[in-house]
């Protein structure tokens, strides 16, 4: 074990200073190098020289040490100075519950710590977070060289293993928002409330195309066609700033999970998505080509398999399309235990580590059994199974993210953040962005807004309870029922919009409603749940409990709203004539005030669905442009009308005119392929209720096409729009995109309008 001076008595050497701030704080003295070096003599394990020991002089000196130097320089200075185990510690990544001893951190050279699903600290607050941070990263500062760790987190929907963290809509409800400049401030509040806690790299965004809702990831996804996701991309700039360890509060993002994860056949977890090469790079490829452009920092494969080959595996899709066709610079991490799955056995073996290392992968969530991981590819290294090359390019990759965060200039939590956990600022955004996710499908009879002074009837499991609205990854993997932390429930939210919350009753089985009441608001759906234990293979409809309290409420005769808090689109096509409205309001987070905010019509409901809703769960899957009649269509969403009208009588009188254009561009291509996109913009004076498009295909031959749909006669494409972009107004634009065989030459589209 390597002894750790007491901060007291520790001497002060050349200053370190506090991550982000600039503040001093306390650098290891060189007597902790030398013990370092004395205790991995004892292991076996080989010390590299510590800093400054040949020359003489102050460490900082040394070339990598220097700030004023550009990043490859110091970099490659670095991997100079670095023995086979530190090199392969680098490599790994561990969860900070199995680290025991915490010295193992520096004898065995961990690149990365993080903290899983269900990994906590005691107490569970921010400050507590920023300790155990700073004495990890304390820890790997006493090594030789020096290398400070990076610290990974699933922060996916606000700084979430955090109790009283601010916690934002999960991802399906911000594609709902079709607002990317919004989805990219919360990426920059998200960053503020992680750095507070001394956590340096999340594992967000999700950037999956859910295909089949029965996956228990759809909530995950921003939406199930792959524009929505790619413009989603923006949270990677709110999260990194607009360069990398630029801004003050600059956290690694992570594009997850590479590849195809949401178009598993039957929507099953981790399992197989059957689709061509051309459909994985029309559908699920996107969002990480933009990603890339974004210079996101890392990318987390897939557990699951393209066409029978797991990501892990996959050398092609890793390699060659991530790393070389699209330039990807940063690093590749695995997800937790993945490797260990390659051959379907329990426990590593050194094929598995070989097989995913050679493919791509530079760093791996080992996560628990770190001695034996790195064991065993250190004798594949020495056997040559896997090449010194492949190491040196993993840790370059690795080092180089750590010097551009200004890890090893600034290693300690900038406590200056660390109040912003749960701010009064970043509530009222998480509150915007509830209110904007809301998607209102049904208002017979204009009963929304209500009336504040109205008497209210509220009922239904999820109405005061902040575990079920805030869904699966909320203090714990899995997430759980309950006051599992701070925020606002819908019921408070709701009591505290109405001008008098006396005349507010809840009771949440809708026992006791009589017909006196203006109307009853039943707040029903899902329970929290998170991958492998959300999958619905079977029904998707409400569960009994639901289904029971609504049938209590109907039969009082009160006019029933219902509030849905779900995961995903839910089958309840047979009860939606039993409600006069319902309002999509997905996972929202703490903030259930949002949700209030549109109910009593504060703000007008402007979300879309960024999911097909499907008529039934026999439907599934269901997308947008399949040719399936559909409950709800991508894309729909009510709102209350409350803008201005046009003008009664204008001077002169308008001659409304209908005219469209249609422009062709040429997106990826590939050897006998090419995927293109086609935009649809209404040039006239009046609105268009469809569109057609047609070129001359010039010999290719259309494999897909998504957001219309098409037909073929001598080889002419007439694409027609959809019942979600067919309406434009003047000036308002849509695209619809596609992929073919053969070369995409140079089309002349035609727009005629409807």
């Amino acid at each position: 074990m390597i002894p750790l001076l007491p901060e007291a008595t520790a001497r002060r050497t050349v200053p370190r200073t506090s991550r982000r701030t600039g503040r001093p704080s306390v650098r290891r003295p060189a007597i902790v190098a030398a013990l370092c070096a004395a205790a991995l003599a004892v292991t076996g394990l080989t010390a590299a020289a510590p800093p400054g020991r040949d020359t003489g002089r102050a460490a900082a000196a040394l070339p990598y040490q220097d700030p004023s130097l550009p990043v490859p320089q110091r970099v490659a200075d670095l991997l100079g100075r670095m023995t086979l185990d530190d090199k392969l510690g680098q490599m790994t990544q561990i969860e900070k519950d199995a680290l025991v001893p915490q010295s193992d951190l520096a004898t065995y050279r961990i690149g990365s710590v993080l903290s899983g699903g269900d990994s906590t600290v005691s107490p569970n607050n921010a400050q507590t977070w920023a300790d155990t941070y700073d004495s990890l990263q304390r820890t790997a500062l006493a090594t030789p060289l020096g290398i400070p760790v990076i610290y990974g987190i699933d922060a996916v929907h606000g700084h979430n293993a955090v109790r009283g963290a601010t916690l934002f809509p999960h991802n399906i409800g911000l594609g709902a928002t079709r607002d990317p400049a919004l989805v990219q401030r919360i990426g920059r509040a998200v960053a503020e409330e992680v750095a507070g806690t001394g956590i340096d790299w999340s594992f967000a965004p999700c950037l999956c195309v859910a295909r089949n809702d029965r996956w228990g990831r759809t909530y995950e996804s921003f939406g199930e066609t792959p524009e929505l996701p790619t413009a989603m991309t923006s949270f990677i700039t709110g999260m990194q700033g607009s360069a990398l360890g630029g801004d003050p509060a600059s956290v690694l993002a992570t594009a997850k999970h590479y590849i195809g994860d949401g178009g598993t056949t039957g929507g099953v977890d981790q399992g197989n998505t059957q689709i061509s090469e051309a459909e994985l790079r029309a559908v699920h490829l996107p969002p990480f080509q933009k990603a890339v452009e974004r210079g996101v920092g890392s990318v987390m494969l897939s557990y699951s398999s393209w066409n029978g080959v797991r990501s892990h595996a996959h050398k092609y899709l890793v390699t060659d399309v991530l790393k070389g066709e699209l330039g990807f610079t940063g690093f590749v991490v695995s997800d937790w235990a993945a490797v260990d799955q390659l051959d379907g056995q329990t426990g590593f073996t050194g094929a598995e580590i070989a097989t995913a290392v050679n493919a791509g992968v530079d760093m791996v969530m080992v996560p628990h059994d770190y001695r034996k991981f790195l064991s065993l590819l250190r004798g594949e290294v020495s056997a040559g199974r896997v090449a010194m090359a492949r190491i040196d390019d993993a840790n370059r990759r690795i080092l180089t993210k750590k010097f551009q965060l200004g890890l090893f200039e600034r290693p300690l939590t900038d406590r200056s953040y660390t109040a912003t956990v749960g701010s009064a600022a970043h509530r009222a955004l998480a509150r915007e962005a509830v209110r904007a996710s809301q998607v209102l499908l049904k208002n017979d009879g204009g009963i929304l807004p209500l009336p504040k002074t109205g008497r209210l009837f509220v009922a239904g499991k999820s109405a005061d309870d902040i575990g079920n609205q805030s869904g699966g990854w909320t203090v714990g993997w899995q997430g759980r029922s309950g006051p599992v932390t701070e925020g606002t429930t819908i019921l408070q939210g709701i009591r505290g919009a109405v001008a008098d919350p006396s005349r507010v009753t809840y009771d949440r089985y809708g026992n006791g409603i009589d017909g006196s009441y203006t109307a009853a608001v039943a707040v029903v759906g899902e329970t929290p749940y998170a991958e492998m234990r959300g999958d619905r293979p079977d029904g998707m409809g409400l569960d009994q409990e639901d289904l029971q309290t609504l049938s209590r409420l109907r039969a009082s005769g009160v006019p029933v709203v219902v509030v849905l808090v779900s995961g995903r689109p839910l089958d309840i096509a047979a009860q939606l004539p039993d409600w006069r409205a319902l309002l999509a309001a997905w996972l929202p987070g703490t903030e259930g005030g949002g949700v209030a905010d549109v109910l009593f019509g504060d703000h007008a409901p402007t979300g879309k669905l960024p999911m097909t809703w499907m008529r039934s769960a026999s439907q599934q899957p269901v997308n947008d442009g399949d040719g399936k009649s559909p409950l709800f269509p991508y894309g729909y969403g009510l709102t209350y009308g409350t803008g201005p009208g046009p003008d009664p009588d204008p001077d002169p009188d308008p001659v409304p005119v209908k005219a469209c254009t249609a422009t062709h561009k040429l997106v990826n291509s590939w050897p006998g392929g090419h995927q293109a996109e086609v935009t649809v913009k209404n040039t006239g004076t009046s609105p268009v209720t469809g569109w057609t498009v047609d070129w001359e295909l010039g010999g290719a031959t259309v494999t897909s096409l998504w957001n219309g749909t098409h037909t073929v006669a001598d080889g002419r494409i007439t694409v027609r729009n959809t019942s979600s972009n067919g309406s434009l107004a003047a000036g308002a634009g849509t695209s619809f995109g596609y992929t073919a065989n053969g070369s995409a030459g140079t089309p002349v589209p035609r727009c005629t309008p409807a």
